[in-house]
């Protein structure tokens, strides 16, 4: 049966979408949010569908539920559902809930301008500041990034050949730069990363294997971020995220940040503690920075931070009814 009512705060981060699900969760089995993920997955995607999709969403819409914290040392817990499925991590997702959470007064954490938060990708600590009840900005320390593939070669239909590295930040990445085919984000419209992006993903992903070595349930090549020169003062540097079947990120992209700063690392672009701004497709910038130098499974891998702003923009009662033949959303193209 396909039927409940959610209450929602609606927000956004750096200008795309954030729907926190504030009641209806599911009550979900396993010991970690990555099993309670794929729990989700098997029973719920329903409601996810219900709430992301048209007529209810749009094709950018993301969300996300707050759950009790899995480990002991945390204060919640983060599940986020969008229009391509439920992701281990995502950086604008985490910013938005979090700033809307707490605005409600529905996380409290342990300490004042600090938390700790469970997400299917793992643990990660957050950081924010709040004045006047509105919170200013929050500050996420991500999970272990690293590069994953590089200079891939792949022969795109319509596009030529392409190269492009894979590094991952919570998601993996298929990372574009400037170079004969590609001129760079300044001159490639968004009809134009949307043409090409899901080919891209397909080639790519059908190349090279693409799975966490300590998490064989974070798999696949899902996401494509296309650089370019930045227009925006202050910026280090520009991107454009695809994600889903036509989604373009209006943010900077938290994973999608994490995952480059990772690349430029490994390259000798980016030193450890080094700023790195990065700019959205709209002009919003994520401030990034290495914390530290890690490994996976022995491979060099980054210990991220991003800090970005979110705001509220409403509250509002969504049902879900057998009765709607549109229960479960649709998608239009």
């Amino acid at each position: 049966m396909k039927k409940g009512t959610f209450f929602c705060i609606d927000a956004h981060t750096c200008g795309n979408p954030v729907r926190l699900v504030t009641s209806g969760h599911p009550e979900l089995e396993g010991e970690t949010m990555g099993e309670k993920r794929i729990h989700f997955l098997k029973e719920f995607d329903w409601i996810r569908k219900g709430l992301m999709f048209e007529p209810r969403g749009h094709d950018m819409m993301s969300g996300a539920f707050l759950y009790p914290p899995c480990s002991k040392d945390s204060d919640a817990a983060i599940l986020f559902i969008e229009t391509s499925g439920c992701l281990p991590m995502c950086g604008h997702g985490t910013i938005g809930a979090i700033t809307a959470g707490l605005e409600a007064g529905l996380i409290q954490g342990k300490e004042s301008g600090k938390l700790k938060i469970d997400v299917p990708a793992g643990q990660i600590n957050v950081e924010y500041q709040i004045t006047d009840k509105k919170v200013d900005w929050v500050k996420i320390f991500n999970i272990a990034s690293y590069l994953v593939h590089q200079n891939l070669k792949i022969n795109v239909p319509d596009l030529g050949e392409i190269t492009l590295d894979i590094a991952y930040g919570g998601n993996f990445y298929a990372i574009i730069e400037p170079q004969k085919n590609y001129p760079g984000l300044e001159s490639f419209s968004p009809e134009k990363i949307l043409k090409y992006s899901p080919k891209i993903r397909d080639i790519a992903g059908k190349a090279v294997k693409c799975i966490h070595p300590e998490d064989p349930k974070v798999n696949g090549l899902s996401h494509v971020l296309w650089t370019g020169k930045p227009q925006k003062e202050g910026s280090s540097a520009a991107n454009a995220v695809f994600y889903g079947d036509k989604a373009i990120d209006r943010s900077p992209c938290g994973t999608g940040t994490s995952a480059r700063m990772a690349q430029l690392f490994t390259k000798g672009l980016l030193k450890q503690n080094q700023e790195f701004v990065h700019e959205s497709i709209i002009g919003s910038q994520f401030v990034g920075c290495i914390e530290q130098v890690t490994e996976v499974s022995g491979i060099t891998a980054i210990m991220p931070s991003i800090r970005g702003w979110a705001q509220v923009t409403g509250n509002n009662q969504i049902i879900i009814d057998d009765d709607d033949p549109y229960a479960s959303g649709f998608q239009l193209v």
